[in-house]
């Protein structure tokens, strides 16, 4: 079981008795700039394998024979346990090319449990013969110009399957492109031949540094293996490899000769040295950055921390925040600890299970249980896609309640074990979990074990500080960006000036709003961080005076009692054999984790050597008071206000996307575990998303100064396209009961753009469903009805004197109807209101920049008008040209679902609104 092996974080309490530069320079390494450019959307879109049952295409995929690879089930088990092919696998296209051997089709799915994604294939045809005729005529080919060699599969290494394997652990799809790489143009055209190539030369490039992964390696080096009709596509393979930080990264020597010493590139603030931070600070400097690191701690790290216990002659190193590196096939964090000579310590299955009285679990019992949870776990994965969009709506911990089969009280122990286990896993309670996504990442789990870094990650930490410049005790409070710059104001009033600044704290500290960015962040972003859960975990770190428990397991479990006490010291990690001495670690997860926060720390303690005593004093083995303790308090730390992220209820995968999105035309930039959809809450995930964000301001330099505006790429979702709108209707001009407008105050325009917003209320569960909390949810999803809006472009001063009607919205919108106004979806306005909308955001920008200059300046924010309820409202809806709704009928009828899509859409109008009495 491997739950237990995902990122947890904690803060303490303690209870003691020059030189090269960059092989291709910044500019000829980055892509060429396109018309519209937003670097940092990660537009992983349709990438959620419980819903969507392929997320690859039959044009973007290469394919051939199968080779089985075991894939760990990422976030169900606590557990270590050995992974056999049948359990989880992933076939892989060996892609064995010669010149006369076809390709056939291999597709990612999305396994029916959503716990695995298990890649099960499809022929696709041969992808030659589909656009170049038959693949016979690569067998014996005449002689070609360099268009038709273009037209080829090269052939650079014969065991091209392996490679292929190494490119899977590294992060990328067997047989397609990344989003990533589509953005960054690494070929012309998605799908056929010339991608085919594209992904053997990016594969060979990064086995061949896989390698020695303590040496620089250059373009150079395989010019003389790719053939010279693809010399652009070894360009960019290996400039996107270098500048996204898949190979040429980490501490060893050979790599951090190549940082600059003089900086040409301008400058950029990181807030946080946690590995994000530290990451993308390291990736900059390669890159010429000025890089200057604010630290609101007197340490580096972040909620990675390890702390040294000793005395008596003991000395031991915890990990207090991060602690196990997860699948260390693919892990950068295993790529550092090679660089640096470090040994990985393998966490062994061994995990026995004991009784509230101390007594051992039965093992047969231990088996039925588990075994039963997962296939429970399997069975809601199936019904969650029978249940499509309604999923969102419900907690998993309310599915787990509905559909488990009765249990004895033992069981029920076990069962509770499990589902403690689960909330560790997931640093959230089950019952704000989501059904739908709150898996979402398992399918880009990493091969390999999960491993202990004997002393500690604090070692991987002290190696990627080296030569960054970093500010402790620097605690951030503002952050002000805008076209000319950025600046990071910290405690004290000091102030710091830079081109962009790249954010790294915790979504914890997000959620707080501790820091104020001017201008605010945008709406999209703000809900974002609003529906993403962030959770606890916390922990007891005892050193004894020796290791009564042994050396032979690394893990062993405590059953509780009760549902509310399940994750009290449900878990022990054992670190004599990593640690440097005998050192214990108890876990503290679920609602216990919350408790442990005010508890007192001597009372923990002394519950802990109680559950110890239990257990191995009936053996004979006597239990020794420890020498030194620590109890971490991560949720009261106000540098990280929790642990780590998970996708909460009413939140999926997307959220991360729209965490990771720059603001401010790429000079706000964000990074942190809760920025990367597909590894997030785990110390990798972190670190590669400063990586991430290093390339994207990398970027985002480039087309400056090439002096070309970067534009947005249009949002595969209604949602984005209306961000900018949402925005400014934030703070509308005017606004009257449900009604708001928008103009421009200097723009001779007489034209303003009108918002009405219906609106509903929640409908209380049916009785008969009181006893069940997942028919609670279902119930409020199908009878919550959300606001919505509609528009219309009205004369300025016709829509100032509509304010002044008297009889609330009922008259007005009887107003609108006799002057033959129509109110339309957003879409529906039209180019007519673009100039608005420009005009309204420059002044908004151009006011904000002045009062940043000028900060008296800014005054009280406008008071708004309090929005009145809206009454029931009858609407007649219909399309321009198709009557989609004939009839009259009431809005509470019409399903929001349907409703958002079509205004989405611009498809319909509203032409009649009329009050019922």
């Amino acid at each position: 079981m491997t739950a237990n092996l995902f990122m947890d974080s904690s803060s303490q309490n303690s209870n003691s008795p020059t030189s090269n530069q960059v092989d291709a320079s910044l500019q000829s390494a980055l892509p060429p700039i396109p018309s519209s450019l937003n670097p940092t959307a990660a537009r992983h879109s349709n990438l959620n394998p419980n819903i969507v049952q392929n997320p690859t295409s039959d044009a973007n995929s290469v394919h051939d024979h199968f080779l089985f690879v075991a894939i760990p089930k990422g976030k169900r088990r606590g557990r270590p346990q050995n992974l056999t092919p049948h359990q989880n696998h992933v076939r892989l296209s060996s892609l064995s090319l010669n010149s006369g051997v076809s390709t056939t089709g291999a597709s990612l799915e999305g396994s029916s449990s959503g716990q695995v994604n298990r890649t099960r294939l499809h022929s696709r045809g041969n992808l030659a013969s589909k656009k170049h005729g038959s693949s016979s005529n690569y067998a014996t080919p005449a002689k070609k110009s360099v268009d038709d060699m273009s037209d080829e599969i090269i052939v650079i290494n014969k065991d091209a399957t392996a490679e292929a394997l190494t490119a899977l652990t590294s992060g990328f799809p067997a047989d397609s492109l990344t989003d990533e790489e589509i953005d960054y143009g690494v070929v012309s055209v998605v799908g056929g031949i010339e991608q085919v190539n594209y992904i053997l030369i990016r594969n060979h490039i990064i086995t061949k540094w896989r390698e020695n992964v303590s040496s620089w390696i250059t373009k150079e080096m395989f010019v003389d293996i790719v053939p010279k009709h693809c010399g652009a596509l070894l360009d960019r393979a290996y400039g996107y490899l270098v500048t996204h930080g898949y190979i040429n990264f980490g501490v060893a020597p050979g790599i951090k000769e190549r940082i600059l010493v003089d900086p040409k590139q301008p400058s950029v603030i990181v807030v946080g040295a946690g590995l994000a931070g530290l990451a993308a600070a390291r990736q900059l400097m390669a890159f010429g950055f000025k890089v200057t690191v604010l630290e609101g701690r007197k340490r580096a790290g972040g909620r990675v921390y390890t702390k040294k216990l000793e005395g008596n002659n003991r000395v031991a190193a915890v990990d207090l925040g991060g602690s196990v590196l997860t699948g260390t096939l693919g892990n950068p964090l295993g790529i550092l600890a090679r660089q640096l000579s470090f040994s990985l310590h393998k966490v062994r299955d061994k995990c026995p299970l004991y009784r509230l009285d101390g007594t051992p679990v039965d093992p047969v019992s231990d088996r039925k249980v588990e075994a039963g949870f997962n296939q429970l776990l399997d069975k809601l994965s199936k019904n969650r896609q029978l249940m499509g969009e309604v999923s969102q709506d419900v907690s998993l911990g309310a599915a787990l309640e509905t559909f488990r089969d009765p249990l004895d009280e033992e069981e029920m122990n076990l069962f509770n074990w499990h589902l403690a286990n689960l909330e560790y896993a997931n640093a959230s309670l089950l019952s704000r979990l989501s059904l739908a996504f709150w898996d979402q990442d398992d399918p880009y789990d990493m091969g390999g074990d999960h491993c202990f870094l004997p002393g500690g990650n604090g070692r991987l930490v002290q190696a990627l500080l080296e030569n960054v410049t970093i500010h402790y005790d620097k605690i951030v409070q503002a952050i002000r960006y805008g076209s000319d710059g950025v600046q990071v104001v910290v405690g004290g009033g000091q102030v710091y000036e830079g081109d962009m600044v790249l954010c790294t704290v915790p979504l914890g500290v997000l959620k707080s709003r501790s820091i104020e960015f001017i201008p605010e962040l945008p709406q999209r972003k703000l809900d974002a961080i609003r529906r993403l859960g962030f959770g606890l975990l916390n922990k007891v770190a005892l050193l004894f005076p020796h290791a009564f428990w042994g050396t032979d397991l690394d893990t062993f479990g405590h059953l509780s009692d009760h549902p509310s006490r399940r994750g009290e010291f449900f878990l022990f990690y054992s670190y004599a054999t990593v640690a440097g001495g005998p050192l214990l670690i108890a876990l503290v997860a679920g609602e216990a984790a919350y408790r442990f926060e005010t508890a007192d720390p001597t009372d923990s303690v002394q519950r802990v050597l109680r559950i110890l005593r239990d257990i191995y004093e009936p053996q004979g083995i006597e239990v020794p008071d420890p020498i030194q303790t620590v109890c971490t308090r991560w949720g009261g730390d106000p540098l990280s206000c929790g642990s780590y992220s998970n996708v909460s209820v009413g939140a999926s995968g997307d959220d991360y996307d729209i965490l990771a999105e720059s603001v401010g035309d790429g000079r706000l930039f964000f990074a942190g575990e809760a920025t990367n959809r597909r590894y997030p809450a785990t110390m990798h995930g972190a670190l590669l998303s400063g990586f991430r964000e290093a390339a994207n301001m990398a970027q985002y330099t480039k087309v400056r100064a090439s002096k070309i505006k970067a534009e947005k790429i249009p949002s595969q979702n209604a949602h984005t396209c209306a961000s900018i709108l949402a925005d400014l209707f934030r703070q509308p001009d005017v606004e009257f009961g449900s009604f708001a407008l928008l103009f421009s105050r200097k723009n001779a325009d007489p034209m303003a753009i009108l918002r009405v917003t219906f609106g509903g209320h929640r409908k209380k569960p049916d009785q008969q469903f009181s006893n069940k909390l997942l028919f609670e949810q279902l119930h409020s999803h199908f009878n919550q009805q959300q606001e919505f809006h509609v528009y219309t472009l009205l004369p300025k001063q016709q829509a100032l004197e509509l304010r002044e009607l008297r009889g609330g919205d009922e008259t007005r919108l009887n107003y609108l109807e006799k002057v033959g106004v129509k109110l339309i979806g957003r879409k529906g306005l039209g180019p007519s209101a673009d100039s608005i909308i420009a005009s309204v955001k420059a002044e908004r920008s151009s006011r904000r920049r002045s009062r940043n200059r000028n900060p008296s300046l800014s005054g009280m924010p406008k008071p708004r008008v309090a929005a009145t309820n809206p009454r029931q409202i009858r609407l007649k809806l219909y399309d321009t040209t198709t009557t989609y709704f004939p009839a009259q009928a009431k809005i509470s009828k019409v399903k929001l679902a349907a409703v958002a899509v079509l205004q989405s859409l611009g498809y319909w109008s509203i032409v009649m609104a009329q009050i019922l009495e």
